[in-house]
């Protein structure tokens, strides 16, 4: 396994500007540099040069900043170049802080032992006046049925920039699967007598008459920038006190564009603790990488209209690369009752996502109006019961329909972040076997009975922080 050492070495947690010496050094979104808040020195954003492109993999590589979390000490201290005193930080709560005694920006650049530092950052290019105004019109748009105490209090200025961390995963590997699948060759109505209670009646269902092939694909596959939550609150997508889910939802990043770490680009944001060591989402990586390689599977397979169930599969990695990463996000919180809800802004592109406190009552009585209004119309101005009947079913129909799409709308408990298509990747060399094995003529069933070439299995397997 190869190591790249992405550590600063920078033990007296300062960079300084090369033009006037001064440690006051921010991120500007706007020109995309750091900047010397003191003689107004432009800097250009520093590369890793020794990341390897996944297409050249052949061994396991590691930043140097995704090593173990082998200490729980939150409290670290650092001597200030500038006047050579000690500064204690909480990296809990900040990688950065200023001396006390001759204000000097002290910023943790050495990768320290209790998983603070990353390897790459992913600077915001999303403004905060930007964020506000998506948050604005996101929530703007969902106001009617919201809760009253979420409207009056709602402030999007108190949206925070806050940097989350990632481990960004390239592979590169040969699979071979193989399996089953289903063309469907023609479709037709076909007219049955059915028997209801003492009365014969007519029924027109549709048939399928299909082809069943033998297939295999063998392929060789790079993965690049997987993009898994390193710590565990966030990771945690079924938390039933946050709307986590939000957060994951707003991916993907331009990962591709991520700099080496320096802790000037989190000047003025909060950031969030890895906590999770590699052994500890492994598993779930290696899920997730199959997955990917499933979906990118099914542009081969695209003949088999009706399904294709892999028997096998089989998929071998030659190298992977573990790089530890700070993406940005802007992020509104509001806690309603025992509830804390999100709405994330990508800080790379602006993806809004949110989950809105729902006033159920109101969202209840206004769909029943679209059951109760049309019903007694139809009860006072048509004698036939066929009607009444007719005009009940549909308006329970959209009364059932305007409740379930608002509810889903206003707490969007299942967005999230399809990896399985997201994730960039690229398949070569491909061999394919296809073998016709037999015809089915005159089926019921419109699709393959157990394919499963669209299974998803990494978003299921569930992070114990405690088990590597």
């Amino acid at each position: 396994m190869k190591v790249i050492d992405t550590d600063n070495k920078k033990v007296d947690g300062q960079n300084k500007c090369p033009k006037c010496g001064s440690s006051d050094i921010t991120y500007d979104i706007k020109k995309e540099k750091l900047i010397c808040n003191y003689c107004g020195t432009l800097f250009d954003k520093e590369e890793i040069n020794d990341v390897k492109e996944a297409k050249d993999l052949e061994e396991d590589v590691r930043g140097s900043g995704t090593d173990d979390i082998t200490s729980d000490e939150d409290m670290i201290t650092i001597k200030c170049g500038g006047c050579g005193a000690e500064i204690v930080i909480n990296t809990n709560e900040a990688t950065n802080a200023r001396c006390h005694w001759c204000r000097s920006v002290l910023s943790i650049n050495h990768q320290i032992d209790n998983g603070a530092i990353p390897d790459v950052v992913l600077p915001f290019k999303i403004s905060k006046e930007e964020a506000i105004e998506n948050i604005n019109k996101y929530v703007g748009k969902r106001k009617f049925f919201a809760n009253s105490k979420f409207k009056k209090e709602f402030n999007s200025n108190n949206v925070l920039g806050v940097f989350f961390p990632y481990m960004l995963v390239d592979a590169k590997g040969h699979g071979k699967f193989s399996g089953v699948g289903e063309h469907e060759v023609r479709s037709y109505t076909v007219t049955k007598k059915v028997k209801h209670f003492d009365e014969e009646r007519e029924e027109r269902e549709t048939h399928y008459d299909y082809d069943i092939y033998k297939l295999s694909r063998e392929f060789d596959i790079t993965i690049d920038d997987l993009t898994v939550e390193t710590n565990l609150d966030i990771l945690n997508k079924d938390n039933t006190s946050r709307t986590n889910n939000i957060i994951n939802s707003i991916m993907p990043f331009d990962t591709n564009n991520c700099v080496k770490y320096k802790g000037n680009y989190l000047s003025g944001h909060s950031s969030e603790k890895r906590n999770l060591n590699i052994g500890h989402i492994e598993d779930k990586v290696n899920k997730e990488l199959k997955d990917v390689t499933r979906y990118a599977l099914n542009d081969e397979i695209k003949y088999y209209d009706r399904g294709v169930r892999w028997d096998e599969e089989n998929l071998e990695f030659k190298g992977k690369q573990w790089i530890s990463a700070y993406l940005p996000v802007w992020l509104y919180s509001y806690q309603d009752k025992d509830l804390l809800h999100y709405v994330a802004v990508n800080g790379r592109n602006g993806s809004t996502m949110g989950s809105v406190p729902l006033n159920r009552f109101k969202l209840f009585i206004f769909s029943c109006l679209f059951f109760i209004i049309p019903l007694l119309l139809a009860i006072f101005l048509s004698e036939y019961n066929e009607v009444r009947l007719f005009v009940g079913v549909i308006g329970f129909i959209v009364a059932l329909t305007i409740y379930l799409t608002n509810s889903s709308e206003y707490s969007n408990k299942h967005v999230r972040h399809k990896y399985e298509m997201l994730t960039r990747h690229e398949l070569s060399n491909v061999k394919r076997e296809d073998q016709l094995v037999r015809h089915i003529y005159d089926s019921d069933d419109w699709s393959m009975i157990g394919s499963n070439n669209r299974k998803v299995e990494g978003e299921k397997v569930k992070v114990n922080k405690n088990v590597e």
